[in-house]
């Protein structure tokens, strides 16, 4: 049991320390000067989302670490880490860079690596496969926005 509560701290941890380059580079005077799709979400809803998203992500991670050990553990949790640095690297190029075209480059890759892990994850715990599907669904969206954002600019 206490094996598990600490295997489930050090995956919020590690997504915390993924999300903490979301709080560092933010939205600022640049942003609200592009021109954006008026589908754009209001701002309020990419903290809630993603708040939601990262503790999915750290219970499917969670899950996988819990399951027995198998090179389809192993892979996932691989792959699964690449796709943290690349979803930490999206707000650095976006926001940070004001890099639109390399920001879409590395959510096109992070949204690969999504998908690559669900389809890992569900050889181990189709849970964790599922509990990744939110997140899949919100980085098309974002990188349908990223990609409108950089045409309009």
């Amino acid at each position: 049991m206490l094996n598990s509560l600490f295997a489930l701290l050090v995956s919020l941890v590690l997504v915390g320390i993924t999300a903490s380059t979301g709080a560092r580079f933010r939205p600022d005077g640049w942003y609200r000067a592009l021109n954006k799709p008026s589908w754009t979400p209001p701002n309020i809803v990419f903290p809630i989302a993603w708040g939601i998203l990262y503790l999915l992500m750290a219970i499917a991670a969670w899950r996988l670490y819990m399951a027995d050990d198998s090179a389809w553990r192993t892979a996932s949790l691989w792959v699964y880490g690449l796709q943290l640095v690349a979803n930490a690297a999206w707000s650095w190029l976006f926001f940070g860079r004001k890099q639109i075209a390399a920001a879409l480059g590395d959510i096109a890759l992070l949204l690969i690596l999504i998908i690559v892990a669900i389809i890992l994850f569900a050889k181990v715990s189709s849970l964790a496969a599922w509990l990744m599907v939110p997140y899949a669904l919100w980085v098309t969206l974002a990188l349908a926005l990223n990609a409108t954002i950089l045409r309009r600019n």
